[in-house]
């Protein structure tokens, strides 16, 4: 095996916990993924990986190095797309991931307006919770992020491209809003790691109450049951346009709200070309409701 395979097998194995799970992602023998962790426990003189019941688990030495064997792979899967890219970007690939909300909300319609006019070009795109897409984009396993603000450790190594305008609003279905008390009311709350979720839990803390709490677990489950009556949710205005027009939803009125988090496509510092064409798309079509950041500023 080659040295990249090497570390992939390790960075499988630590994802799966297994050598037989790391086989299967990779489509090899389990006696391939176990001489290559031995190869490479030999090329670094150090065990990175121990028995653990039936299955195997890193060393404190292997977590470290997985983190940068994470890098590695990252930056060489860029350093080929931007290689290919500069040559062709039309016939390019872009890693793109998006958290769930802009996966929903954002993604189809650019993604489709982009394919219209560059065909030739590949997207492999990633939809996950907040606190999964920024170690991707640190470690360059992705080319571009659509989400909220880069966190703060991220900022001076990453370039905001393109700004769009996001309000977070308090809705409920009409019956839930007569009557309406924050304190009272059930709050529908988001995964674990979500943007929206954590701007939700510090609203109740500055409204300084301890409400009732569904947690649902996706974008998509909170509105269908605030729709339901379940309770009430801090949304997207635009995610639920739709339902507030129809009536199936209702704005509530809430201290500290509505809520500016506009959204942000973020990049590597120097993304490959065919990324390049992307961004310049989405802030070319007005219609699709981008504003470019100067090249200059850095996320703040």
């Amino acid at each position: 095996m080659t040295t990249n395979a090497r570390l992939r097998a390790l960075v499988e194995v630590a994802d799966t916990g297994s050598v037989r799970g790391a086989a299967e992602r990779l489509v090899v023998t389990e006696s391939s993924i176990s001489s290559a962790l031995r190869a490479l426990s030999q090329d670094i003189g150090i065990t990175l990986v121990d028995r653990h019941g039936r299955g195997v688990r890193l060393t404190p030495a292997g977590l470290r190095y997985v983190e940068y064997a994470r890098r590695i792979l990252g930056l060489h899967d860029e350093a080929i797309l931007a290689a290919r890219g500069e040559a062709d970007p039309e016939n390019g690939s872009i890693r793109l991931a998006a958290v769930t909300s802009a996966g929903e909300l954002l993604i189809p319609a650019a993604l489709a307006s982009f394919r219209a006019e560059h065909p030739g070009v590949v997207l492999h795109v990633e939809v996950a919770a907040r606190s999964a897409l920024w170690p991707m984009l640190s470690r360059h396993e992705v080319d571009l992020v659509f989400a909220g603000r880069p966190p703060e450790e991220l900022r001076k190594k990453v370039r905001v491209r393109a700004i769009s305008p996001n309000t977070l609003i308090v809705v409920g279905c009409p019956s839930v809003a007569d009557g309406f008390v924050p304190a009272a009311a059930t709050w529908l709350l988001r995964e674990h790691g979500s943007g929206t979720r954590s701007t939700l839990m510090t609203l109740l803390e500055d409204l300084d109450v301890a409400p009732p709490q569904l947690v649902l677990g996706s974008h998509g489950a909170v509105v269908s049951a605030a729709v339901a009556g379940l309770g009430v949710t801090l949304v997207s205005r635009q995610a639920v346009q739709r339902e507030l027009d129809s009536g199936a939803l209702v704005e509530l009125s809430v201290p500290g709200t509505p809520i500016k988090r506009p959204w942000h496509v973020v990049s590597q510092p120097t993304p490959p070309m065919a990324t390049e064409l992307l961004i310049n798309h989405l802030v070319s079509h007005p219609e699709l409701g981008w504003r470019q950041v100067s090249a200059v500023r850095r996320a703040s």
